[in-house]
């Protein structure tokens, strides 16, 4: 995840808190005003169209997966769909922070907006994809919910924290509390490769657990639990690059 943080966090440059300064109080300006057309179009900054292109990316893969539910099982281009686009919403993740770095326009709506669409592209998209290519029990349901549960509290926490975490020079945090939900990615690329094998739907590697009962599971689905508690972890620091 981008660290896009206001200008009042602490730890960050006397001279980049007052060159945001005028450009927060016109965007707080501008979300305040009860008259004018489009104030909320135009109280946005670059960075914060960028963001909505990470969300697009997360609500355009749910759709496809969606997509791939409703048609052929025999048919994964869909799939293959709803995986590509996650990769995109890390590049706009990724150009997000550095664009409002590069123009020195930052805000707490920009920090909103970055976690909100974290949580669409990172969290929810690829719990929708676990959900069409297999993981369709009520148990998978519930740990998969679980899992997307984590990404909000995280993402949450990090929006409360971030300004207590210790920065180096140029005002970015040394490290991330948790791992980031970006490094959802790397199930992505797991369950990529499970589509190319056509390890799907009941041919889902380890099987089904408890078949016909009430805790019917998937074993698999372990991975995205596991990896929203090191998410919400408070003790592991991960190291920035």
């Amino acid at each position: 995840m981008s660290k896009r943080t206001s200008a009042s966090s602490n730890g960050a440059a006397p001279k980049l808190a007052v060159t945001e300064e005028p450009s927060y109080n016109k965007q707080k300006d501008l979300l305040s005003s009860t008259t004018g057309h489009f104030s909320l179009l135009k109280a946005l900054h670059m960075a914060d169209y960028i963001t909505e292109l990470n969300g697009f990316c997360g609500i355009m893969s749910i759709f496809s997966s969606l997509r791939y539910c409703l048609g052929d099982p025999s048919d994964k281009n869909t799939l293959y769909i709803a995986l590509a686009f996650l990769p995109f919403g890390l590049f706009f993740d990724f150009m997000d922070g550095r664009v409002a770095r590069w123009r020195k326009k930052s805000s707490m709506m920009g920090q909103e907006l970055d976690s909100l669409a974290d949580l669409i592209s990172f969290g929810l998209a690829p719990a929708c994809v676990a959900f069409s290519l297999g993981l369709r029990t009520p148990l998978d349901h519930v740990l998969l919910s679980v899992f997307v549960l984590c990404g909000l509290t995280r993402l949450a926490r990090f929006n409360v924290t971030a300004a207590n975490i210790p920065k180096d020079a140029s005002g970015k945090a040394s490290y991330f509390e948790g791992t980031p939900i970006p490094t959802t990615l790397g199930l992505d690329a797991l369950m990529a490769y499970w589509v190319s094998q056509g390890w799907v739907l009941d041919q889902v590697p380890l099987g089904v657990w408890f078949a016909g009962s009430a805790l019917e599971v998937h074993p698999v689905v372990a991975l995205f639990l596991v990896h929203g508690c090191l998410m919400c972890s408070k003790s592991l620091h991960v190291p920035k690059p």
